[in-house]
Formats: C-alpha cells, sequence, structure tokens
C-alpha cells in the first residue's frame, strides 16, 4: 500500500517552524507538544519529524532509530507528567487515529497522552 503524505498537514508545519507550538520535549526524531484543546489535565501530543502518515505507515517504513527514539519519547513524557502508574502518576491513555473510521483528523503520525484525571471507558458498545 501507497502512503500518500500531504506535507501541508498542521504537524507538518508546526515541524518547519511556521505555526509555534508549546514544547514538552524534542528529540532528533520527535516533537512533544501540549494540545491547543486540551481534553484533560495533561493532554501531550507526540509526533515523528518524519513524514509519516499513520501508526502502520511508521512501524512499517521508520528505521529502527526513528521507531526506538518515537517509543522512548512516549515513556519519557509520561514520566515527565507525573503518570505511570507506578511512578507515581495514577495511569494515562495513549491514543492513536488512523484514517477515516479511526476519525483520523490530521494525516501525520500523532499520538495523544492523556491523564491527570479518570478518563473514563474509551469505547461503548453500540
Amino acid at each position: 500500500m501507497a502512503y500518500d503524505y500531504d506535507d501541508q498537514n498542521v504537524f507538518a508545519k508546526i515541524l518547519r517552524g511556521e505555526i509555534p507550538n508549546d514544547t514538552v520535549m524534542e528529540t532528533d526524531h520527535c516533537l512533544a507538544f501540549n494540545d491547543i484543546g486540551p481534553q484533560a489535565p495533561a493532554h501531550v501530543l507526540v509526533i515523528p519529524k518524519g513524514a509519516y502518515v499513520n501508526y502502520d505507515h511508521f512501524a512499517l517504513e521508520a528505521s529502527a532509530e526513528e521507531i526506538v527514539d518515537f517509543t522512548r519519547t512516549v515513556g519519557e513524557v509520561c514520566r515527565m507528567l507525573g503518570l505511570r502508574p507506578g511512578g507515581g502518576g495514577d495511569g494515562y491513555r495513549l491514543i492513536s487515529n488512523a484514517g477515516q473510521d479511526g476519525v483520523q483528523e490530521v494525516p501525520h503520525l500523532h499520538v495523544h497522552i492523556l491523564g491527570g484525571r479518570p478518563l473514563g471507558r474509551m469505547l461503548q458498545k453500540g
């Protein structure tokens, strides 16, 4: 499957410095920043700097270094925010939407880290 990456999406513009962000952490391969419309007391987005549309695209085509950096960045952000169960926090939710049925709004891989309050059930039957 070919992945069509739109380099005019909002996260691509953030990575190019065309749109400001509230950076939480930056690495060689990732950027983590506070969501502009937080849905929980802690709501951080983590994005790779590479042009990946969604998680399966990233998992299949990213380098080992990019994958490790992305995964470690998520862990470090959870640590920094004090969300890790057993690490001083009460937990968090990690969400990545993909495609139309997954309600992906921005065609650049991103994960949402949400925490700081009970989040309720993610999906209801129906």
